[in-house]
């Protein structure tokens, strides 16, 4: 058993601002006592909404990530960051760091929010962003991570594909919004994603307002249980450290109890590739 700590934060468009608020809340953490901290998607740089190749970067928050995984010696996932794509569009990826602060493993979010909305407004998030296509896990002392960002927790999918490939623990850093996150969406797909595998979810969130107040976050950064049993959770607003216990002892028991990942049906059904 050992314990994890979630980072909510409001990152702006200072990116040197948001990491020194970062590293502070990271510091927070660690009086807690934390095997391993986890922050929000966008962590270094809101997104602005729009064509923005000045958000990308390579090197400044993975840099700092990796310091602080080495000087604390902890695991930290690295939320998220644009990442400079050489011949390409920015990617929006998630790095998990181990505590000599070494790259592990690297995941680049794989849905992008595309959507032609019922009042009109046209989304295209792959205009400034180019999708992953990796299902990440990876296997740690802490248990198997699987990675994934924001808008893929709709997708029910990635996370089973995780599950079968062993993953224990499913981080979902998100800057979720705030009008599907008051419908229950957030909360709701976060719960259901535990549950029906068996897995711990960790999922740190932005918090405030971005794009001049056109983009509200919800906030709300969940620890939720094996059992779909919420640990610990942040309020809509307000920079904070969250931490609960991970006891995996606790996911072999609900598995056993509900052991719905070793009753698929592959002789109806059967995934192409795990």
């Amino acid at each position: 058993m050992y314990r994890i700590g979630v980072v909510q934060i409001d990152s702006q468009t200072d990116r040197e601002k948001n990491l020194k608020r970062a590293e502070e809340l990271f510091w927070e953490a660690i009086e807690k006592d934390v095997k391993l901290v986890a922050f929000p998607e966008a962590v270094a740089v809101a997104d602005k909404g729009e064509s923005a190749p000045e958000n990308a970067e390579n090197g400044p928050t993975a840099t700092l990530m990796k310091r602080l995984a080495r000087e604390a010696r902890v695991w930290v996932l690295a939320g998220s960051f644009y990442e400079e794509n050489p011949g390409g569009l920015r990617k929006n990826t998630s790095l998990l760091i181990d505590p000599e602060g070494k790259t592990v493993a690297r995941y680049s979010k794989m849905h992008l929010f595309d959507a032609d909305l019922p009042d009109g407004t046209v989304a295209r998030e792959s205009s400034r962003t180019s999708a992953g296509d990796a299902v990440v896990v990876a296997d740690t002392e802490l248990g198997k991570i699987g990675m994934s960002i924001c808008y893929d927790v709709r997708f029910p999918e990635l996370y089973r594909l995780m599950a079968l490939k062993g993953a224990e623990i499913l981080m979902v850093p998100a800057a979720f919004a705030q009008n599907t996150g008051r419908d229950g969406h957030w909360k709701t797909l976060l719960i259901a994603r535990a549950i029906e595998n068996g897995c711990y979810v960790i999922a740190p969130a932005q918090t405030g307002s971005k794009r001049d107040g056109t983009f509200i976050t919800y906030g709300h950064s969940l620890i939720i249980d094996p059992w779909g049993t919420v640990l610990a959770e942040a309020p809509q607003e307000g920079e904070c450290v969250l931490t609960a216990e991970i006891d995996p002892e606790r996911l072999k028991f609900v598995r056993a109890s509900m052991p719905s990942l070793a009753n698929r049906r592959e002789d109806v059904y059967k995934l192409s590739e795990v």
